[in-house]
């Protein structure tokens, strides 16, 4: 009898262990997953950028965010150096002084994929005229990237600079004369194709 006992307590321990081990295991191990986020293919990325600007803007209306950050990746392996100095001589003329009206730092949004950084000036010249530079300035790379002066981070009121000539290195872009820098005082880097910021700069009188 005791044989039998022992048997059958060797039988249920047999079922009853790993059904057990099975049920609890999840209770105590871990499992991570760390997979990249999708990318789209290239020729789908290349045939959005052969778009228009307009085009552009149209398209990104009917995407995912996901499909805007698949974007946004491939865009960002796509850089662009710009190197520009101050021109102080124009034809006929003496050197021109500067004068560093304004300064400031960018700010990025810094989520991986919209970001800036480096400084930024308002830099009058003597003969009336004046500038935005860009210095040791870097930026993620997107479709559609514009220099702003705005009133505040968003784009609700801005003077448009035009259009960013690469996302490396020094720049310079022309400030209109009627612009009002006490109200337009803040400077955006801004993807027009997907209506998001990539980073600002107040600006402000240098100490």
């Amino acid at each position: 009898m005791t044989r039998t006992k022992i048997i059958i307590g060797v039988i249920i321990a047999v079922i009853l262990v790993p059904l057990a081990i099975y049920t609890v295991s999840p209770l105590f191990i871990s499992t991570e997953v760390n997979e990249p986020l999708p990318v789209m293919a290239s020729a789908e990325f290349q045939k959005f950028m052969n778009l228009t600007e307009e085009g552009r803007i149209q398209a990104s209306d009917n995407m995912s965010q996901q499909e805007k950050n698949s974007i946004m990746i491939l865009a960002a392996n796509e850089n662009s150096t710009v190197n520009e100095s101050i021109d102080t001589k124009s034809a006929g003329q003496e050197n021109k002084t500067t004068r560093n009206m304004l300064s400031g730092k960018f700010i990025g949004i810094n989520d991986g994929i919209h970001n800036a950084e480096g400084v930024v000036k308002v830099i009058a010249l003597d003969d009336g005229t004046s500038v935005l530079r860009l210095e040791n300035f870097k930026a993620t790379n997107g479709p559609d990237l514009y220099v702003y002066l705005a009133t505040d981070k968003s784009t609700s009121d801005i003077v448009n600079l035009g259009r960013l000539k690469g996302n490396i290195g020094n720049q310079n872009y022309a400030i209109p004369a009627e612009t009002n820098l006490t109200k337009y005082n803040t400077a955006l880097i801004w993807c027009k194709a997907f209506s998001v910021l990539f980073g600002s700069a107040q600006l402000a009188s240098p100490q």
